[in-house]
């Protein structure tokens, strides 16, 4: 059964942008997304989550510095 919904012109204009190809549809692109969060497990979500931390922590190097380290 198909419905209809209503979403404000910004996430319509969020979506057309999200289109693979011109023919694609909202349901589609709405699909892709969910299928695409779907996709993170849970150990992913925890390595996401302690990323988070660290960085908050300040606990990472700019690209700046990794260069300076490596002598890039």
């Amino acid at each position: 059964m198909a419905t209809t919904i209503q979403i404000s012109e910004e996430l319509r204009k969020v979506l057309q942008q999200r289109k693979l190809h011109e023919k694609e549809s909202y349901e589609e692109v709405i699909e892709d997304l969910i299928e695409d969060t779907l996709e993170l497990n849970a150990q992913t979500r925890r390595d996401l989550a302690q990323s988070r931390a660290e960085i908050k922590a300040g606990k990472f190097l700019t690209l700046a510095q990794v260069k300076k380290k490596y002598g890039l």
